[in-house]
């Protein structure tokens, strides 16, 4: 099963809606590894790393996140594999 990972961006209500909560937990029900931090702008950004249809589901949630959360947009680049631990909230 070939390995992807995906560095997305998400703007809109995305801070102080759960949404970083959300991708934890989300992400980590697909089998994902990465990372999910809120960026001073506003935006939340995210790392997902797994096989590429877990990957392309995950992004797919993003463009909802949780209940509280308006999504405007999710901006997606697709790069090389990395080394990722687990799935966890950064600073």
């Amino acid at each position: 099963m070939k390995s992807s990972r995906a560095s997305v961006l998400i703007s809109g209500k995305v801070q102080g809606v759960g949404y970083r909560y959300w991708t934890v937990q989300t992400a980590k029900a697909l089998g994902l590894k990465g990372w999910v931090r809120n960026k001073p702008d506003g935006r939340v950004e995210a790392v997902f790393q797994g096989s590429t249809e877990q990957v392309e589901q995950m992004i797919q949630l993003c463009h909802q996140g949780p209940v509280a959360a308006i999504v405007s947009d999710v901006t997606v680049e697709m790069g090389e594999p990395e080394s990722y631990a687990g799935f966890q909230v950064i600073s």
